[in-house]
């Protein structure tokens, strides 16, 4: 593989310059290429244009399901988010250049060894405990060999037989729209590897009718794979797991976790069963799923090519191959047939010393640990919130982060629950910002509360306050002071301003004592405004009902 890089260098000189893409014009790499990665290619730039329903197929499955059961397994990649590469000193910073952060080690030259991050063996400790792991103390690195345009070594540095992290699981909560319930997901391995390079296509044409560029700044990055038990029946349970390990590697902080950037890569591998049958069926692998709603769209779509081919005889057409999930046609086709282990010809990676914990190491990273999500929302529960309030404030750190912050400065559990999932909700989605890029502090959202609860301020103008304090920031008592919000509570003050308003609104009046209870609301409207929006909603509605049903 190096020679054919160097070869690529003499044939174009310009790519001796960082800023150029490494290009791959040999035949030989066309042919190898062309129709497993020009559809990749072309999906994402219709997925830029076209408009695809979320709609999920569950009934259509269960209709597919009756005789049969699907076998689900999930092979998910997790970019770690370390300063350097895995190996050598380069950064990564997603959307760099082509090949402006790469050297002798990450480009695979001849020579060049490779040295390992410490970091990486800290983060994939702290992931195999977060999963409920047994750890290897002792484990070793492995070269898995595989020949791809964009693996400049013509091997990958992965681990074997021995991962760092084994036998553990993961607890998942399913959304109430989907039933609800509680599952747990096995895993079999997490082990550590690094990244291979990123292939681009051009509309370009070479002599062999095509253009492939090779971006090295990839090359290198850590990675975690996580493997699991083939435990999930269902396109939903597959994407609810993997969400569940996007918010676990976010919880640790050991990457982002972004799936549209590839930081996080779900590779499924996808089997049907008649019920009952105790051997699994030939599984089939989907590529390139870029979002959790379009795995489970490509999982119910293969789970009904298989049970088709089931029902119609054609068995030996479901072979172990690895297929692309298209988009644009919502279905999955065929992209290469799947490799086995003998394949890639493992043997121990020589040029790495083994890798060795000590109890004390692990002990330290445990007591590290932050809260994770599952802990998490069995701790909100307790709290006495819903479901839908615990999986909403669970699903992102920092929005548990600002929650528990507020609540522990007193705020009213319930109340600080509602503020957030409702109105700074709305607000982030709409401007488009995170809850950490929002003006309003914690401290200052559980004052608002304080302030509406003992009957400071009205809701009303309370939600008045809350957008100042989110766009501009401030604090409640100063914005109360400097705006005169404080809420009018003087019985006879609001007496005073309910006379007027029935005084003015003679035929609203006439209406009402005719039978028209509803204008109840005209006639608070009117003194809130009158006031505004500073009466005490609860006096000014029993003063209200007293005058409107005096006798004349």
């Amino acid at each position: 593989m190096a020679l054919t890089f160097l070869r690529g260098i003499q044939l174009n000189p310009s790519m001796l310059y960082p800023s150029s893409y490494f290009a791959r014009k040999h035949g030989v790499l066309y042919c190898c290429m062309r129709s497993a990665q020009t559809q990749t290619a072309t999906q994402e730039k219709e997925q830029t244009k076209l408009k695809v329903s979320t709609q999920s197929q569950p009934k259509a499955v269960d209709k597919f399901l009756k005789d049969f059961e699907a076998v689900i397994g999930i092979e998910t990649h997790v970019q770690l988010s370390t300063l350097t590469k895995a190996f050598c000193s380069c950064p990564y910073n997603y959307g760099s250049p082509p090949n402006t952060s790469v050297c002798p080690v990450c480009m695979g030259l001849p020579g060049a060894l490779p040295v390992l991050n410490s970091k990486v063996i800290e983060c994939a400790v702290r992931v195999g405990l977060a999963l409920n792991c047994k750890l290897s103390l002792n484990s070793k690195f492995d070269r898995k060999q595989y020949f791809y345009p964009d693996l400049p070594k013509g091997y990958q540095i992965s681990q074997f037989d021995i991962p760092i992290a084994s036998g553990g699981y993961l607890d998942v909560d399913l959304p109430l729209e989907y039933g609800g319930g509680h599952r747990k997901f096995g895993i079999t391995r997490v082990h550590m590897e690094e990244d291979a390079g990123k292939l681009l296509h051009t509309d370009g044409v070479d002599l062999f009718g095509s253009l492939i560029q090779v971006d090295l700044n990839r090359a290198g990055v850590p990675l975690l794979e996580i493997v699991s038990e083939p435990d999930m029946r269902t396109g939903i349970e597959a994407a609810e797991y993997a969400a569940e390990l996007q918010r676990l590697v976010r919880y640790l902080g050991v990457g982002n976790g972004n799936m549209q950037e590839g930081s996080l890569r779900c590779d499924v591998n996808i089997s049907v069963r008649p019920i009952g049958q105790l051997e699994f069926g030939t599984k089939v692998e989907i590529k390139n799923l870029n979002s959790f709603s379009s795995m489970s769209r490509a999982i119910d779509y293969e789970i009904s090519r298989q049970v088709e081919l089931h029902n119609q005889g054609q068995i030996d057409q479901i072979v172990q191959e690895t297929r692309l999930w298209e988009e644009g046609a919502q279905k999955t086709v065929t992209m290469r047939k799947k490799e086995g282990l003998a394949d890639y010809r493992y043997f121990p990676e020589p040029d790495l010393p083994g890798v060795t914990l000590t109890e004390e190491y692990v002990n330290s990273i445990r007591e590290s640990l932050p809260e994770l999500p599952e802990d998490k929302r069995r701790r909100y529960e307790k709290m006495g919130l819903s479901m839908q309030d615990v999986l909403f404030l669970a699903n992102d750190i920092n929005i548990a982060d600002f929650f528990d912050t507020t609540t522990a400065g007193g705020a009213d559990i319930k109340l600080a629950a509602n503020w957030i999932m409702g109105d700074i909700a709305a607000y982030m989605k709409n401007e488009k910002v995170t809850i950490n890029e929002i003006k309003l502090t914690p401290q200052e959202l559980g004052e608002l509360i304080a302030s509406i609860k003992d009957e400071t301020i009205s809701g009303k103008i309370g939600k008045e306050i809350l957008f100042e304090l989110i766009a501009k920031g401030g604090t409640v008592k100063g914005l109360i002071k400097e705006k005169d919000l404080v809420q009018i509570v003087d019985t006879a003050e609001i007496e005073k301003m309910v006379d007027k308003v029935i005084a003015d609104s003679p035929k609203q009046l006439e209406q009402y004592r005719g039978g028209k209870t509803k204008l109840q609301g005209y006639f608070a409207g009117q003194v809130m405004k009158e006031s505004k929006g500073k009466a005490n909603p609860k006096l000014l509605n029993k003063i209200l009902l007293e005058k409107l049903n005096a006798k004349n």
